[in-house]
């Protein structure tokens, strides 16, 4: 389904909507704490019980995303890291059923463009107050992508961050799995941005985004807006340290273009390198591979984002969204 009707499948004015959870319990400490904590925030925001489904490591989300669906539910919540809200995003694509995301896990690429962190108040919050918007997607075969996608330094970085470290100091473990490649060769690459003739490059990384802030809150791309029907394509070519800081202070200070960075637009980009590379889908390694593929599927992804829902920016109001959940949570245990 590419694109849809444009009303959204629950609003201030309905009744409230059935709901369901889909959880990776390995990202949980205390799992039945944690479903307490959930209900009894619903139920104080006058939400019906949800109905509870948990990942396993045959299925990451989708199949139970998809059958939370089926049962009725219109609202998903995905709890966990970034491969729990990937597998759910691609089960919901193409419904009426909204997405919200109730970060569990250390990276959460689509909660830090949502401005949510590891805040589970503030992603009760932002479900219970229906702010929705509806967004495109990105399709690399039957897998799906809500912030980007990518080949090279970027999932060669995720692949040598320690889980350990990440649990223990948040997204910053991931600059000490970037620095172990800093000095790697790049990648001979042809990009074929729709149908035009190929680009060759020598690149480090090829990113494919539908959003543009990175982990810390970083905007690697600017102008990336995530329902304008576009792809946006991040070419990285630094070759020495002094480009890396370069391109780090640019992307840091955020004024005028970055330097070893081009950035085209598409509907559809086909990357294919000179020998197989590390790939990625919203910050989850896949297996690697020589070419990586995407193409936009406009319109195709209802998700709760902080108010107002229009914003350019999905994490206007987070923070604001986190207090009222705290106090959503502590009216909860007092009832």
């Amino acid at each position: 389904m590419d694109g849809g009707e444009q009303t959204r499948p629950v609003t201030a004015d309905d009744a409230p909507p059935r709901s369901a959870v889909v959880v990776n319990p390995s990202k949980v400490t205390d799992l039945d704490q944690f479903r307490r904590t959930v209900d009894d925030a619903l139920a104080a925001a006058g939400w019906p019980e949800p109905t509870w489904y948990e990942t396993t490591v045959e299925d990451p989300g989708r199949g139970q995303t998809e059958a939370a669906v089926a049962a009725g539910a219109q609202v998903v919540f995905a709890c966990g890291g970034d491969g729990t809200v990937m597998a759910c995003v691609s089960g919901l694509v193409g419904t009426d059923a909204a997405l919200a995301v109730l970060p569990q896990g250390t990276g959460n690429l689509l909660a830090a463009n949502l401005g949510l962190s590891n805040d589970l108040a503030a992603g009760l919050q932002v479900a219970v107050e229906r702010g929705m918007r509806r967004l495109d997607v990105g399709a690399v075969e039957d897998r799906h992508f809500a912030v980007m996608a990518g080949m090279g330094f970027d999932a060669q970085m995720l692949r040598d961050t320690s889980e350990t470290t990440k649990a223990r100091i948040g997204w910053p473990a991931y600059v000490m799995g970037a620095a172990k490649h800093l000095r790697d060769r790049p990648m001979r690459v042809s990009i074929r941005i729709d149908d035009r003739p190929p680009l060759r490059r020598r690149a480090r990384s090829v990113l494919i985004a539908n959003v543009g802030r990175l982990q810390g809150g970083v905007r690697l791309l600017t102008d990336a807006e995530p329902d304008d029907g576009w792809l946006d394509v991040a070419v990285l070519t630094p070759r020495t340290l002094r480009h890396w800081l370069a391109m780090g202070w640019a992307l840091m200070r955020r004024r005028g273009s970055v330097p070893r960075m081009e950035v085209f637009r598409a509907r559809r980009v086909q990357i294919t390198s000179n020998r197989a590379q590390p790939r990625e889908l919203d910050g989850d390694l896949i297996e690697p591979g020589r070419s990586l593929t995407a193409e936009i599927k406009p319109q195709s992804l209802w998700l709760c984002v902080p108010r107002p829902e229009r914003h350019p920016d999905l994490s206007m109001d987070a923070e604001a969204a986190a207090e009222r959940g705290e106090r959503l949570i502590e009216e909860a245990r007092r009832e």
